[in-house]
């Protein structure tokens, strides 16, 4: 089968860029042909063979680009007559669509379906719900500027995310998030794709308040490709691993970590709050990956989840918990699909302080209770890359037969 991967980024930026990485590099693995299209970057790692990608488009920088891309981002005709040379050239039987709203726009979608209509064939179109885009402009179900928690956009009430200046705190970028939102669901666009994975039954539901969508969704949890740390022993310490970031919890995590003095945490990952992060107690060993990462994790007596904005399959709880290593995490969005409260780690009140300090001071004051839970999270199981793979490959196939 021939399988295209579209994408906004095409290099190692976050959760999503990795997703199709490890994806396409399995589904070569079992004999399939796989290409990618997406915006072109000096660290883009994977493409097409016709070497056909967009302008790249960075909405932090300024610049006299800038001031084109209200033009762009609602529609964008640079996409849909690259992606339509990639058509012509590869000829995909399964076009995957990731992240590609405002940098490439739903105009990929208009493309892949008028060269069907053009070669009198149809093209399985897939959709990965990474985030609650489709329902949600700003895609994070947040009020960037009071960190509130929402849901006003669902039922397409986009005029709120003009009301909270929700896309960069700015004005005139809601403005033209509502209207790509609001065009877009008018039109009924997403009704082209012919199925949504969603990697939690949360964000399944969610984006079923949609009713474009509701009848094409699945969910399909996360996959797992983890490294192996070796032979390890528990050592002393609690362990948060991710982006130091306001929605992610980090400040309610500093204030549990001050209140415990007696405690030693690791602190591994980068973001924002870099330099909040230097309580006594804590030790920071920056950004790690692969064994590393692992061994970091596999070690830890346990770790903390503390996000405080709606998660979907957070890899970090599933990592942790493969490991061995239970999680003390917020009860929040897919999370709750993931940890088993009481049994493979704790859940508590996102945002709550005095519940997350007390939820860590009994764990750690109890070593038996901690074993327990460790035992229980090497009895969990998550799909491999490859049986993930067979999912998929069973969804392109039913499309194109059904």
């Amino acid at each position: 089968m021939r399988i295209l991967i579209v994408n906004k980024f095409l290099h190692p930026n976050g959760g999503s860029e990795t997703y199709i990485f490890k994806l396409g590099r399995q589904l070569q693995d079992m004999g399939h042909e796989v290409q990618y299209f997406g915006m072109e970057h000096e660290g883009r790692i994977v493409g097409n063979r016709a070497e056909c990608y967009t302008s790249d488009m960075d909405f932090h920088t300024g610049g006299l680009k800038k001031f084109l891309y209200p033009f762009r981002i609602i529609y964008s005709r640079e996409a849909a007559q690259k992606l339509r040379r990639v058509l012509d050239d590869f000829k995909p039987d399964a076009v995957h669509l990731n992240n590609f709203n405002f940098q490439l726009t739903p105009s990929v979608i208009y493309a892949i379906r008028k060269w069907d209509r053009k070669r009198g064939k149809k093209t399985a179109v897939i959709y990965t719900a990474h985030d609650s885009q489709w329902v949600c402009p700003n895609h994070l179900m947040l009020i960037p500027a009071t960190g509130e928690r929402c849901f006003r956009c669902e039922g397409a009430r986009f005029g709120n995310c003009v009301k909270n200046r929700c896309i960069h705190n700015s004005r005139i970028k809601s403005i033209l998030a509502a209207a790509e939102a609001r065009l877009y669901h008018v039109l009924k666009t997403y009704r082209q794709v012919d199925a949504v994975v969603c990697p939690s039954r949360f964000m399944e539901s969610r984006l079923a308040t949609d009713v474009i969508l509701e009848d094409r969704l699945k969910t399909i949890y996360n996959f797992l490709d983890k490294d192996s740390p070796g032979e390890t022993v528990k050592k002393d310490y609690v362990l948060y691993f991710g982006r130091y970031s306001e929605e992610k919890g980090v400040r309610t995590l500093l204030a549990a970590c001050k209140a415990l003095p007696e405690i030693p945490f690791v602190f591994a990952g980068n973001g924002p709050l870099e330099d909040e992060i230097c309580h006594p107690n804590i030790r920071k060993i920056g950004f790690l990956r692969g064994k590393e990462l692992s061994k970091v994790v596999s070690e830890a007596r346990f770790s903390i989840f503390p996000s405080e904005c709606y998660e979907n399959c957070p890899f970090t709880v599933m990592e942790s918990q493969s490991y061995g290593t239970p999680v003390i995490a917020a009860a929040i969005g897919g999370v709750p699909e993931l940890v088993q409260n009481g049994v493979t780690g704790e859940l508590f009140e996102p945002g709550n302080v005095e519940e997350l300090t007390d939820k860590i001071s009994n764990l750690w004051g109890d070593p038996s209770l901690c074993e327990k839970y460790a035992a229980a999270c090497r009895s969990v199981s998550f799909d491999s890359v490859e049986t993930y793979c067979n999912k998929l490959l069973e969804i392109y196939r039913g499309v194109l037969n059904g």
